[in-house]
């Protein structure tokens, strides 16, 4: 069993190594693949150095699985040169995400859709844990309306935003800011561009990527995304109006039932999912379930994720234990 990690120097290549190792992956064989500027540094896989070769290498070496976190443009242009070599792909970039042909996948949800679709997108981190959650209601109560709002980890950014929290947390000079404002201390209503409705790429990925996962083209959907000065996972405060009515405590146990996810929920006490419970953790931990008292059929969750885990690796190298299982690699 040949695998493959693209990227595997950044920070989701690192915790994609890390789940390989965790999970017991049977790796045969492990090509560590990154940029040309990494090309020669060495990785280490259960104990043991590997060095970093090219992507040209790593196609060569024709691996029967390939996880990719190396940009957009990057997996544009590599993804199908794996793929015609006989390597199943899965993608955490946004690249492949919203092309119809290409199955956008949480294992969870609908690892059905893949079929024999040599590129399989990972989803945007915010969009995994979400859905992860909603899926079972979903199919319970049938969602009507959804608000997003969303405080997201510096580290969906990368290791450049991590240094810029630290380094202003620090009062080191001269740090090189990734976001257009001070991070620390503070709050960004800001994830990714802005786009011509105003509205920012991240929010909007909210919207298509869970019509998409959840095969409801029309479903109606709004979003707020932040950033925030936290490094452990993201949050999300999600609001959602049904078709049909519920019971908090019938939700409560759904989701307590559904794997993949933890329920903190218990107010009285203080128990309430935070990043920092969630931190390197593979699972999508919910709380604060109530009622939203101010529209019939109306619910609020507290969702919370390590975005470099379930939000990314754990969601790619998922893919790769249920195509194995069902021997598509």
């Amino acid at each position: 069993m040949k695998v493959a990690v693209v990227g595997v120097t950044g920070l989701v290549g690192t915790e994609m190594l890390n789940l390989l190792e965790e999970t017991q992956f049977p790796v045969t064989e492990l090509i560590p693949v990154a940029s040309q500027k990494s090309v020669g540094k060495t990785v280490t896989f259960k104990g043991k150095p590997y060095t970093v070769v090219s992507m040209e290498d790593g196609i060569a070496a024709k691996p029967a699985i390939a996880l990719f976190s190396a940009g957009g443009s990057v997996s544009k242009q590599f993804a199908p040169k794996f793929a015609e070599v006989g390597t199943r792909v899965v993608d955490n970039s946004s690249a492949w995400r919203m092309e119809k042909e290409v199955p956008l996948v949480v294992p969870e949800v609908n690892m059905e859709s893949v079929n024999g679709s040599m590129i399989i997108a990972n989803p945007n981190c915010s969009t995994i844990q979400m859905v992860v959650a909603l899926a079972p209601l979903h199919q319970a109560f049938t969602i009507k309306r959804l608000v997003i709002s969303t405080y997201q980890s510096v580290t969906g950014t990368g290791k450049a935003a991590v240094d810029q929290l630290m380094g202003e947390r620090e009062g080191t000079e001269g740090v090189s800011a990734v976001y257009p404002r001070r991070i620390d201390m503070n709050c960004i209503p800001h994830c990714d561009i802005f786009l011509e409705n105003d509205y920012t790429k991240e929010e909007m990925k909210l919207v298509y990527e869970t019509r998409k996962i959840l095969d409801e083209p029309d479903l109606p959907i709004t979003a707020t995304a932040v950033r925030v000065p936290v490094i452990g996972g993201h949050s999300e405060a999600v609001n959602i109006e049904f078709e049909r009515p519920f019971t908090v405590e019938g939700v409560r146990s759904m989701l307590a039932d559904t794997p993949g996810v933890i329920v903190m929920d218990d107010p009285k006490k203080q128990v309430y999912p935070t990043p920092h419970d969630a931190h390197n953790k593979n699972e999508v931990f919910v709380g604060r379930i109530r009622r939203d008292e101010s529209i019939k059929n109306g619910l609020n969750l507290w969702i919370v994720s390590d975005n470099l885990r379930k939000g990314a690796a754990t969601n790619a190298v998922q893919i790769a234990e249920s195509l194995l299982e069902k021997g598509k690699i």
